[in-house]
């Protein structure tokens, strides 16, 4: 519509500048003098032929920029709603994240699972991944959601490679993936995890979840049956190893950068602190993991376990 009445404005202004054309000042001359020259109408105007089709290309090429305006803003205001409509789903999937709502974040973001959008792609690899974990998901339908959590983090990952969250959930589906895979796959995938890990620690130091998890993959591979160290070698030839000395340092690390942020972290520091042969330290964590608030199912575990690691300490006692 305001297209159409630019356009109707631009043919009555070109009407009426053909009508309206004035001579110089002092070209008429003056009253009862003869005018030396005089303009025949056609001098005016021009050619008709030429003047119209001058009229008609500046019309048009007129009509082509106001068309490219229109279309520019449209687009403009198009992508904004997009990116609104996005920034709204995320805060969303983030409430019900925080309330535990897995299965309805689930639905919620399945909705989008053809989006572009890593941020977006990222939280539904999460989300995958958190239902496959509930009760009462089979061990089939487990199975199918942790492939389909890989792929979605794969394409988060393709759409942002600077985004540190794509890159630790890919590294933990990677991981999820190799339970269905056999050990050799799981061995070769290791050297994939790490690297991602170590991204998305490089691309955020203060995301504690990601340091923690570098502590469980160094922690995996400290305590490694000695089967599988056999078989890696003979895999490898320099198969993935690491020590306990890694693992604690990587644990403290994620502790100070959010002191009490994972009731696992604690746990594991005082399982880690075990395996040196500290018992005081271990203790000393062990009983900070116990006491620690139960939010989730997991931290009710932990709970449990650490009291039961506790016990067999005053036993020996």
């Amino acid at each position: 519509m305001a297209l159409a009445v630019r356009l109707r404005r631009l043919l009555l202004v070109g009407r009426s500048a053909a009508r309206g054309l004035r001579l110089p000042a002092g070209a008429a001359g003056s009253r009862g003098q003869r005018v030396p020259w005089r303009l025949a109408a056609s001098e005016v105007t021009g050619n008709s032929g030429t003047f119209k089709r001058s009229f008609l290309f500046s019309a048009l090429s007129y009509l082509g920029f106001e068309t490219y305006q229109v279309i520019s803003q449209a687009v403009v205001v198009h992508a904004a709603a997009k990116v609104f409509k996005i920034e709204e789903i995320l805060e969303q999937a983030d409430y019900l994240y925080e309330s535990g709502e897995t299965e309805k974040l689930y639905q919620l973001l399945t909705q989008y699972k053809e989006s572009e959008d890593a941020e977006l792609l990222w939280r539904l690899a999460r989300a995958s991944r958190d239902v496959a974990q509930l009760s009462g998901t089979s061990e089939e339908e487990k199975k199918v959601l942790v492939y389909e959590a890989l792929e979605y983090a794969k394409r988060a990952l393709e759409k942002n490679e600077s985004s540190f969250a794509a890159h630790k959930w890919y590294a933990i589906c990677i991981s999820d993936v190799g339970d269905y895979e056999g050990i050799k796959a799981k061995i070769a995938n290791a050297y994939i995890i790490k690297e991602h890990f170590e991204k998305a620690i490089e691309l955020n130091p203060k995301d504690a979840t990601s340091i923690h998890l570098m502590g469980i993959w160094c922690y995996t591979f400290a305590e490694m049956p000695w089967y599988q160290r056999r078989i890696a070698k003979v895999l490898f030839a320099t198969p993935p190893s690491s020590t306990y000395e890694e693992a604690l340092g990587y644990f403290h690390r994620a502790e100070q950068v959010d002191p009490n942020f994972y009731s696992k972290n604690l746990l594991l520091l005082g399982k880690t602190y075990l395996k040196l042969h500290n018992r005081k330290l271990a203790a000393f964590w062990l009983t900070k993991a116990k006491d620690h608030p139960a939010h989730t199912e997991e931290d009710k575990q932990v709970q449990t376990e650490a009291a039961q690691l506790l016990t067999g300490f005053s036993d020996k006692n």
